[in-house]
């Protein structure tokens, strides 16, 4: 990001639509450039001219993607996207629990950690997913600016503790995935990385519930027979996803993809059945609860020879569980 002006440098400029087509060019690429100034937001007092005239710039640059009224050549698209990039990428904060010297915890019983330039990051994700779904959009040239290293950054980013940019980054990388068929296989792999780092090295990351939600809708897409590297998938990371602790902040997306599986194609059941028992909690009471509702699910979609395939190891499990002395197990 470009360091905070002196007040009374950031000038206010003519409206694109106000100005001639010949000046529309320049005058884009001065906007962008004040798009690229940062800004400290923990002093609600200070820049606020500034933060005020970049704010409506932003806006500004929205409807006219939005509109489609100004067709933006190659040096235009690679201009934003690198404003975007600037506004958008940065180092995220430690994680709360990290500053306390806690183990993660409940999002739900956390303080919420809420990103202090809101005001201006919104408005640069709305622009971007506005460039995204935009029929004017041509993959074939935007693909040379939202490339592999902009995907990565992008998913980078679902670590942020603040829901909000979350909830954007889901939205514009479901938006990418559909549109920009060529980075399909990139961004499923990229995806199963950050899943492979979580299980098996950190066991901590925000996002993994909007990644989820992003794989249901891709899996519910899959056709069929299902290829060899999607069953792969679900062995190597779905089934893994059950051994983490906090399994309960993205339980419900995690069964949603992996009922989706077992419906598309019934014989995976003995599979996702065999990886419950893999991973089925000894000491958690409240896992083995969820653990309990995934397999009624997943036992529902399961035809007669792969239930006999499982069924000595599963009522194994359901006897131990019969004496459990928890009260909901």
């Amino acid at each position: 990001m470009v360091a905070p002006p002196n007040s009374g440098v950031v000038e206010v400029l003519p409206m694109l639509k106000d100005s001639p087509p010949q000046d529309r060019h320049v005058l884009f690429l001065r906007k962008l450039q004040i798009c690229c100034f940062s800004f400290d937001f923990s002093d609600t007092l200070k820049s606020v001219r500034e933060k005020e005239i970049k704010r409506q710039t932003i806006l500004e640059l929205i409807d006219l993607v939005q509109s489609g009224t100004c067709k933006l050549n190659e040096t235009l698209q690679e201009e934003l996207i690198r404003m975007i990039s600037v506004n958008i990428f940065r180092c995220l904060p430690p994680a709360s629990h990290e500053n306390s010297g806690t183990e993660a915890g409940d999002p739900e019983e956390d303080d919420v950690y809420l990103e202090p330039s809101w005001i201006h990051l919104q408005l640069i994700y709305e622009l971007l997913l506005r460039y995204v779904v935009s029929n004017e959009t041509d993959t074939k040239v935007a693909k040379r600016y939202i490339d592999h290293s902009f995907v990565l950054k992008l998913l980078d980013l679902f670590d942020s503790e603040d829901p909000r940019e979350r909830e954007y980054l889901k939205t514009i990388l479901h938006r990418i995935y559909g549109k920009f068929m060529v980075h399909r296989p990139f961004i499923r792999k990229a995806i199963n990385n950050i899943f492979y780092r979580f299980i098996f090295e950190t066991e901590r990351h925000s996002g993994i519930g909007e990644l989820l939600e992003i794989l249901g809708s891709i899996i519910n897409g899959f056709a069929l027979p299902m290829k060899e590297e999607h069953k792969l998938f679900l062995v190597r990371a779905l089934i893994p996803l059950h051994k983490p602790k906090s399994i309960s902040v993205y339980h419900q997306q995690l069964l949603y993809c992996i009922t989706q599986f077992v419906e598309k194609d019934y014989k995976l059941a003995d599979t996702v059945i065999r990886g419950l028992l893999k991973y089925w909690p000894v000491t958690n009471c409240g896992k083995e609860v969820l653990f309990l509702g995934e397999l009624e699910e997943v036992l529902e979609a399961t035809q007669p020879p792969e239930f006999q395939r499982c069924m000595v190891p599963l009522f194994r499990q359901i006897g131990r569980c019969l004496n459990s002395s928890h009260f909901q197990v």
